[in-house]
């Protein structure tokens, strides 16, 4: 049996900053028709940070949608500052979110957020070899961040304990666990 579901209309719901929303109306493998809530967003990066004494950078920033503080990487979406670059975008984060270039990128994988609703693919990185940076990029309005470095046991701890609940961060410390033992 063929999956695909065909779209027969799109009703836009919300055009916003971050995000466009939609109803569409579709016609399912059986021929019958149903409905879907897709959410658009850019395409975003998450990176991995990792500093010359072998350990991560995470910030802790409040979010609105789970209204709590949540600790991660840091990350951003691709947009036109970037000329949509995924690499200049990681570029771009590192500075703004962390302060630091990184003198060694390395793509590690890429992901659909949740496709369930939406059509967010986020690229996860690995940077490495950082220096402070000379000219600060201004960070987004409203962002405020605390960053911090932590150990792979502590980051380990800290899934662990539900202290760090965001899938793209967990993402990438297993990465570092897996790879950690063999070299990055």
């Amino acid at each position: 049996m063929d999956l695909e579901e065909k779209v027969l209309g799109v009703e836009p719901k919300y055009d916003g900053a971050i995000i466009n929303v939609e109803k569409q109306t579709v016609e399912l493998p059986n021929g019958e028709t149903s409905t879907r809530d897709v959410v658009h967003h850019s395409n975003a990066v998450g990176i991995l940070v990792l500093t010359k004494n072998n350990k991560m950078l995470l910030e802790t920033q409040w979010r609105a949608p789970v209204a709590k503080e949540t600790i991660e990487i840091p990350a951003g979406k691709v947009d036109s500052r970037d000329h949509g670059t995924a690499l200049d975008t990681v570029v771009r984060e590192l500075n703004e979110e962390t302060r630091y270039k990184a003198n060694n990128i390395k793509r590690i994988t890429g992901f659909y957020s949740s496709v369930g609703f939406c059509d967010e693919y986020m690229d996860l990185y690995l940077a490495t070899d950082l220096e402070p940076v000379e000219d600060e990029l201004p960070r987004d309005q409203g962002e405020y961040l605390r960053i911090k470095e932590y150990s792979l046991d502590e980051a380990m701890a800290m899934i662990e304990s539900g202290e760090i609940e965001d899938a793209k961060t967990i993402t990438a410390i297993y990465y570092w666990k897996l790879h950690d033992k063999i070299g990055l």
